[in-house]
Protein backbone atom coordinates (compact mmCIF):
# COMPACT_ATOMS: atom_id res chain seq x y z
CA UNK A 1 0.00 0.00 0.00
CA UNK A 2 0.89 3.55 -0.41
CA UNK A 3 0.38 6.19 2.04
CA UNK A 4 2.23 8.74 0.23
CA UNK A 5 4.63 10.00 -2.16
CA UNK A 6 7.54 9.84 -0.19
CA UNK A 7 9.33 6.50 -1.43
CA UNK A 8 10.16 4.84 1.41
CA UNK A 9 9.72 1.62 1.44
CA UNK A 10 8.72 -0.74 4.51
CA UNK A 11 8.84 -4.66 5.03
CA UNK A 12 6.67 -6.26 7.72
CA UNK A 13 7.09 -10.02 8.27
CA UNK A 14 3.85 -11.26 10.64
CA UNK A 15 3.91 -14.07 12.19
CA UNK A 16 0.86 -14.85 13.42
CA UNK A 17 -2.18 -16.77 12.76
CA UNK A 18 -4.64 -14.29 13.91
CA UNK A 19 -6.08 -12.33 11.60
CA UNK A 20 -7.59 -9.94 13.89
CA UNK A 21 -5.04 -10.69 16.96
CA UNK A 22 -2.78 -8.37 18.63
CA UNK A 23 -0.08 -8.61 16.09
CA UNK A 24 -2.30 -7.46 13.58
CA UNK A 25 -3.50 -4.72 15.25
CA UNK A 26 0.44 -3.62 16.17
CA UNK A 27 0.94 -3.82 12.58
CA UNK A 28 -1.59 -2.15 11.57
CA UNK A 29 -1.05 0.29 14.37
CA UNK A 30 2.47 0.75 13.18
CA UNK A 31 1.49 1.63 9.65
CA UNK A 32 -0.49 4.34 10.27
CA UNK A 33 2.14 5.97 11.62
CA UNK A 34 4.63 5.12 8.53
CA UNK A 35 5.45 7.10 6.02
CA UNK A 36 6.13 5.35 2.31
CA UNK A 37 4.79 2.26 0.59
CA UNK A 38 4.86 -0.88 3.42
CA UNK A 39 4.50 -4.65 2.16
CA UNK A 40 3.24 -7.11 4.74
CA UNK A 41 3.91 -11.20 4.03
CA UNK A 42 1.30 -12.94 6.78
CA UNK A 43 3.90 -15.84 7.42
CA UNK A 44 0.72 -18.16 8.06
CA UNK A 45 -0.88 -17.81 4.39
CA UNK A 46 1.46 -16.53 2.08
CA UNK A 47 2.57 -19.38 -0.26
CA UNK A 48 6.46 -19.74 0.30
CA UNK A 49 7.64 -23.17 1.26
CA UNK A 50 10.79 -23.42 4.08
CA UNK A 51 14.43 -23.82 2.69
CA UNK A 52 15.32 -27.46 1.86
CA UNK A 53 18.94 -26.78 1.64
CA UNK A 54 19.11 -28.09 -1.56
CA UNK A 55 22.45 -25.59 -1.63
CA UNK A 56 21.56 -23.93 -5.52
CA UNK A 57 21.87 -20.80 -4.20
CA UNK A 58 25.58 -21.90 -3.10
CA UNK A 59 26.30 -21.71 -7.19
CA UNK A 60 23.24 -19.03 -8.22
CA UNK A 61 22.26 -15.76 -7.11
CA UNK A 62 18.22 -17.24 -6.78
CA UNK A 63 16.31 -20.31 -4.84
CA UNK A 64 15.69 -23.03 -7.03
CA UNK A 65 11.99 -22.93 -5.16
CA UNK A 66 9.70 -21.37 -7.43
CA UNK A 67 6.72 -19.79 -5.10
CA UNK A 68 5.71 -16.52 -3.40
CA UNK A 69 9.24 -15.87 -2.29
CA UNK A 70 10.45 -14.26 -5.05
CA UNK A 71 7.87 -11.34 -4.71
CA UNK A 72 9.18 -11.09 -1.34
CA UNK A 73 12.67 -11.19 -2.68
CA UNK A 74 12.24 -8.26 -5.24
CA UNK A 75 10.61 -6.57 -2.66
CA UNK A 76 13.83 -7.24 0.06
CA UNK A 77 16.27 -5.60 -2.44
CA UNK A 78 14.56 -2.35 -2.70
CA UNK A 79 13.31 -2.01 0.56
CA UNK A 80 14.20 0.52 3.12
CA UNK A 81 13.23 -1.25 6.33
CA UNK A 82 12.38 -4.61 7.36
CA UNK A 83 10.14 -5.53 10.49
CA UNK A 84 9.55 -8.91 12.55
CA UNK A 85 6.68 -9.07 13.89
CA UNK A 86 5.54 -12.36 15.97
CA UNK A 87 3.74 -13.91 18.71
CA UNK A 88 6.18 -15.42 20.87
CA UNK A 89 5.55 -19.58 21.31
CA UNK A 90 7.80 -21.16 24.18
CA UNK A 91 10.23 -18.43 24.13
CA UNK A 92 10.90 -18.20 20.03
CA UNK A 93 9.05 -16.10 17.06
CA UNK A 94 6.62 -18.56 15.35
CA UNK A 95 7.84 -20.93 13.24
CA UNK A 96 5.82 -20.09 10.24
CA UNK A 97 7.55 -16.88 10.20
CA UNK A 98 10.92 -18.79 10.85
CA UNK A 99 10.01 -20.99 7.50
CA UNK A 100 9.38 -17.99 5.28
CA UNK A 101 12.94 -16.16 6.84
CA UNK A 102 15.01 -19.35 6.31
CA UNK A 103 14.72 -18.66 2.16
CA UNK A 104 16.96 -15.61 3.16
CA UNK A 105 19.33 -18.51 2.90
CA UNK A 106 20.04 -17.01 -0.52
CA UNK A 107 21.47 -14.05 0.55
CA UNK A 108 23.94 -15.62 3.00
CA UNK A 109 24.87 -17.89 0.53
CA UNK A 110 26.33 -15.54 -1.68
CA UNK A 111 27.93 -13.51 0.75
CA UNK A 112 29.95 -16.50 2.31
CA UNK A 113 30.06 -19.05 -0.97
CA UNK A 114 30.71 -16.76 -4.16
CA UNK A 115 31.66 -13.51 -2.05
CA UNK A 116 28.48 -11.59 -3.55
CA UNK A 117 26.22 -8.84 -1.67
CA UNK A 118 22.68 -9.69 -2.89
CA UNK A 119 21.63 -6.83 -0.89
CA UNK A 120 23.20 -3.81 -1.40
CA UNK A 121 20.87 -1.13 0.11
CA UNK A 122 21.37 -1.01 3.75
CA UNK A 123 18.24 -1.45 5.95
CA UNK A 124 17.12 -0.29 9.45
CA UNK A 125 15.57 -2.96 11.29
CA UNK A 126 12.69 -3.02 13.71
CA UNK A 127 10.78 -6.29 15.42
CA UNK A 128 7.55 -6.32 17.19
CA UNK A 129 7.40 -9.30 20.09
CA UNK A 130 4.21 -9.89 22.15
CA UNK A 131 2.93 -12.87 24.09
CA UNK A 132 1.45 -13.91 27.27
CA UNK A 133 2.81 -16.15 30.12
CA UNK A 134 6.14 -16.01 31.44
CA UNK A 135 8.24 -16.12 29.15
CA UNK A 136 11.02 -14.04 28.14
CA UNK A 137 12.16 -12.15 25.02
CA UNK A 138 15.91 -12.84 24.72
CA UNK A 139 15.55 -15.52 22.86
CA UNK A 140 13.14 -14.22 20.07
CA UNK A 141 15.28 -10.93 20.18
CA UNK A 142 18.36 -12.50 19.20
CA UNK A 143 16.41 -14.51 16.40
CA UNK A 144 15.11 -11.70 14.83
CA UNK A 145 18.08 -9.52 15.36
CA UNK A 146 20.38 -12.32 13.26
CA UNK A 147 17.74 -12.70 10.47
CA UNK A 148 17.65 -8.78 10.04
CA UNK A 149 21.00 -8.49 9.92
CA UNK A 150 21.06 -10.89 7.20
CA UNK A 151 18.76 -8.96 5.23
CA UNK A 152 21.13 -6.23 5.46
CA UNK A 153 19.82 -3.92 8.51
CA UNK A 154 22.71 -1.85 9.46
CA UNK A 155 20.51 -0.25 12.29
CA UNK A 156 18.06 -2.42 14.81
CA UNK A 157 15.62 -0.38 16.74
CA UNK A 158 15.40 -1.43 20.50
CA UNK A 159 12.22 -4.06 20.30
CA UNK A 160 8.65 -3.16 20.95
CA UNK A 161 7.87 -5.69 23.48
CA UNK A 162 4.09 -6.48 25.12
CA UNK A 163 4.68 -9.81 27.29
CA UNK A 164 1.43 -9.37 29.09
CA UNK A 165 -1.12 -10.09 26.21
CA UNK A 166 -3.00 -12.49 28.58
CA UNK A 167 -4.12 -9.86 31.24
CA UNK A 168 -4.97 -6.92 28.51
CA UNK A 169 -4.35 -5.63 25.08
CA UNK A 170 -0.99 -4.35 23.71
CA UNK A 171 -2.69 -1.56 22.19
CA UNK A 172 -4.03 -0.61 25.44
CA UNK A 173 -0.64 -0.68 27.19
CA UNK A 174 1.17 3.00 27.02
CA UNK A 175 4.68 2.14 27.24
CA UNK A 176 4.01 -0.31 24.10
CA UNK A 177 2.37 2.53 22.16
CA UNK A 178 5.28 5.10 23.35
CA UNK A 179 7.87 2.33 21.96
CA UNK A 180 5.80 1.88 18.66
CA UNK A 181 5.59 5.39 18.02
CA UNK A 182 9.22 5.85 18.58
CA UNK A 183 10.30 2.74 16.13
CA UNK A 184 7.81 4.71 13.78
CA UNK A 185 9.91 7.76 14.01
CA UNK A 186 12.77 5.81 13.37
CA UNK A 187 11.85 3.85 10.10
CA UNK A 188 10.55 7.17 8.74
CA UNK A 189 13.86 8.63 9.03
CA UNK A 190 15.78 9.95 5.64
Amino acid sequence: RVRDEIGMKTLIFNGSARKNGATQSMIDALTAQLEGEYKVVNAHSCNVRACVDCRYCWEHPACSIQDGWQEIDSYLRECDNVVIASPVYFCEITGPVLSVLSRIQVYWAAKTFRHEKLLEKPKRGGMILLGGGQGTATAPMNTSAVLLRQMNAKEIFDPVCCFATDHHYALEDEETMADLKKIAQFLNRK
